[in-house]
């Protein structure tokens, strides 16, 4: 019988090889770890060890690191500088594809218009960071495109902050009773305190600029840990790590910030994510894939063709025709959030493995075909600066 050693070898190994062949064509390295779940959902020579509860558990932490990261990086100040057709642009694209996406999940899946929305709404947001290095390689980053692309999907974080919420709502809902509802509501009471507490504690956090990396690095761990610990008892874990990382991104010093947010990100990205996607991948239903590879398809058409309809009608006078259809093909990839949201809903059994496999399966094939085609579409692409 194979031991988690060997398992965490095997996954280490796979990604570290396979990360380096998917970044020749622009695919962010991370997801060859999404890759290695699929295939362990085929044939999974690991089953005694993915079964059991050690793995599940370093997997939640991948999942909760990310969005901690994301609490750390968010600038919700700087999303209020933006201009009018930015937050037009974002908004209107992003609710089109979420009503289709509504009607979809409705009609096709046929749950209800509350889960519906929060799927589809999940499913709408955007990854631009995987977008990052194709802009910067082709110069485009200052573009009028460049700027809208990176604006919206800046903006689009409050998006996801709203879904992460309604979600972690949602699920706290779904399994609180007349005995824990108290204790649902007074755990995210606790934890909004907290944060806003940390906000006037802003002050204190400059002793941080005279103590030790490493041990400003364990009062960060505590803090994490003490946030997803509280967040428990509500239902709403996933929650309570990113408002620890916005809560800590008031209090630290931003010189001793950026240096904890690199730490915590090797160790993320180094280790607990890569055991996430293997784990979001071997969630897969292999057989209802093969059986309604049609769904697949239609999700992909129906979510990336309203996004690109929605770029082209709010952006054609601002940007022109072409450039806001490679907007909307720009605005179509996704990344980490929206699989956290889809396996916290499927977890929580607010939504099948139907519905479940064909989300991720549409976001890897959007993930694995969208950055190489908008890198050869901008190559060929006059940009207005």
């Amino acid at each position: 019988m194979l031991n988690v050693f060997l398992f965490l070898s095997f996954v280490f190994f796979f990604t570290f090889l396979v990360g380096k062949l998917v970044e020749k064509f622009r695919i962010p390295w991370i997801l060859s770890s999404l890759i290695c779940g699929i295939l362990l959902a085929v044939y999974n020579p690991f089953l005694s060890v993915t079964s059991e509860s050690v793995f599940p558990l370093l997997a939640q932490f991948g999942m909760y690191f990310l969005l901690f990261i994301i609490g750390l990086e968010i600038d919700l100040k700087e999303m209020t500088k933006k201009s009018r057709f930015i937050f037009k642009a974002t908004f209107f694209i992003i609710f089109l594809e979420a009503l289709f996406g509504t009607l979809l999940v409705h009609f096709i899946f046929h749950y209800d218009l509350s889960i519906s929305f929060l799927v589809a709404l999940a499913f709408a947001t955007v990854g631009e960071a995987v977008l990052v290095p194709i802009l910067e390689e082709f110069k485009a980053i200052n573009t009028k495109l460049g700027q809208a692309i990176l604006s919206i999907g800046l903006l689009d974080d409050v998006i996801e902050v709203f879904a992460l919420i309604l979600a972690a709502s949602v699920i706290g809902t779904a399994v609180s009773t007349h005995f824990n509802t108290f204790v649902i509501i007074g755990s995210l009471v606790l934890l909004f305190a907290l944060t806003i507490f940390m906000r006037y504690l802003g002050e204190e956090g400059i002793r941080f600029n005279f103590i030790s990396i490493q041990t400003v690095f364990l009062f960060v761990l505590a803090i994490f840990f003490f946030y997803v610990g509280i967040g428990e008892f509500g239902e709403s874990a996933a929650l309570a790590a990113f408002l620890a990382g916005i809560g800590l991104k008031t209090f630290i010093p931003p010189k001793r910030l950026e240096a904890i947010g690199n730490e915590v990100k090797t160790m993320c990205y180094g280790f607990f994510a890569p055991l996430f996607f293997v784990w979001a991948g071997l969630s897969i239903k292999m057989n209802y894939l093969f059986t309604y590879p049609a769904l697949v398809l239609l999700v992909v058409l129906v979510s990336g063709g309203a996004k690109i309809l929605g770029s082209y009608i709010v952006g054609r006078n601002y940007l022109g025709s072409k450039q806001s259809i490679l907007l909307g093909i720009g605005l179509s990839v996704r990344f980490s959030t929206s699989i956290i949201i889809i396996k916290l809903l499927y977890d929580a059994q607010l939504v099948a493995s139907d519905i479940y496999s064909v989300i991720v399966a549409s976001s890897a094939i959007f993930v694995f075909i969208i950055p190489p085609m908008f890198a050869a579409l901008l190559a060929r692409t006059p940009l207005n600066k």
